[in-house]
């Protein structure tokens, strides 16, 4: 009897170990990643460094008065083009033409006495002769002839002196320019050295200051060396804006904190559109890469090992394909190696990637060459 249980034993258990065994499930299957596409391209590029600048005036000249005054007539309007030469503001004179005639008064009677001390001491130098009159009285005569002498040159220079401080009374614009709010209207007195009256700005031609990568610094240098490089500027969404410059200015040294060096375009601005201050967009052109290789910025990525595309090969499968990039113009990235022209990237969808996946393609993203 117990011989027959323990066979029935070895049978049942089999089974009931084989019944609670897990179902087999087979993985799950991975769908496509649909991503945007295009071609890289291959063709001539300009190349073109593009950066945001600030509009600074060819010069600028703040007028302050030389001298104390009140301020008498105001010959301009503010905001207003003035040229090199034209009287802007005249401070009362009359002080200074008081002081200019008592130093002509003082010239004369010391011109006088000079004079007479002059004649009277070559007499007595006639007197010395006959042994009329002392040596002593004779150099004294001198003495006070040379004195008055003196006094006559201090009188001609305090008259200079006076006709520079009655000068100072007629403010004229150094140069030609666009005349800023007038400190202080007329009737009110005025100190030297004090405030600037008025501020002259001259835009026409301007200046354009702007920076670029370390990076492109060889080609910058190469281009200044080369000729005159030519540099656009614009007023962000403003229509017929864009003035074309030279570059006039390279830095003698790279910003350590930023990696970027400054530079300094003039502009004729004959049409006055860029103005002192205002930010505009500036596109620097520094020649040409003969059939560079081109994709679209938004294709290439950065990791920890640098930066990469993928790459969809023939069965619809991506290839993470580390790249190296030239430079990065706008929308577009020139690539120096790492590719091969007619290659199909990916522009969208990189973030659900990972190498060997399977992708769909979509839409197709308009090629380098064929961005507006």
């Amino acid at each position: 009897m117990i011989a027959r249980l323990q066979w029935l034993l070895i049978l049942v258990v089999p089974l009931i170990g084989a019944g609670c065994q897990a179902p087999v499930v087979p993985p799950p299957v991975k769908l496509p990643v649909p991503v945007t596409v295009t071609a890289v391209v291959q063709r001539d590029v300009p190349v073109q460094v593009r950066a945001i600048g600030t509009v600074e005036a060819f010069a600028s000249v703040a007028l302050q008065p030389q001298v104390t005054a009140r301020i008498a007539k105001v010959h301009f309007q503010e905001g207003s083009e003035v040229k090199a030469g034209d009287l802007l503001i005249e401070l009362d004179p009359q002080p200074f033409l008081a002081a200019l005639n008592q130093a002509k008064a003082s010239l004369a009677k010391n011109q006088a006495q000079a004079r007479f001390a002059r004649q009277q001491a070559s007499r007595y130098e006639g007197l010395l002769a006959q042994e009329i009159v002392t040596r002593d009285q004779v150099d004294q005569l001198r003495s006070n002839a040379e004195s008055l002498a003196a006094a006559v040159a201090a009188d001609r220079a305090a008259i200079e002196s006076a006709q520079i401080q009655l000068g100072y009374c007629t403010l004229r614009a150094p140069i030609s320019g666009r005349t800023g709010l007038l400190a202080l209207k007329e009737g009110n007195l005025v100190k030297a050295n004090d405030i600037a009256l008025v501020t002259l700005n001259q835009i026409a031609p301007v200046y354009v200051t702007f920076s670029v990568s370390e990076r492109m610094l060889a080609d910058v240098r190469r281009g200044m060396a080369d000729g005159a490089l030519q540099v656009t500027a614009a007023v962000p969404n403003e229509v017929g804006s864009v003035e074309t410059g030279t570059i006039r200015f390279l830095d003698n040294a790279v910003n350590a904190t930023t990696g970027t060096i400054r530079l300094r375009g003039q502009f004729a601005n004959e049409s006055r559109k860029l103005w002192p201050g205002q930010f505009v967009e500036v596109v620097l052109t520094l020649g040409q890469r003969q059939q560079a290789l081109l994709v679209p910025t938004q294709a290439v990525q950065t990791s920890q090992q640098g930066t990469f595309v993928y790459v969809v090969k023939a069965d619809q499968t991506v290839e993470m394909r580390p790249v190296t990039v030239d430079f990065a113009s706008g929308q577009d990235t020139l690539l120096t190696q790492g590719v091969a022209a007619g290659e199909t990237i990916v522009v969208d969808g990189q973030l659900r990637l990972t190498p060997g996946a399977k992708v769909k393609t979509g839409a197709k993203a308009p090629a380098a060459d064929k961005r507006p």
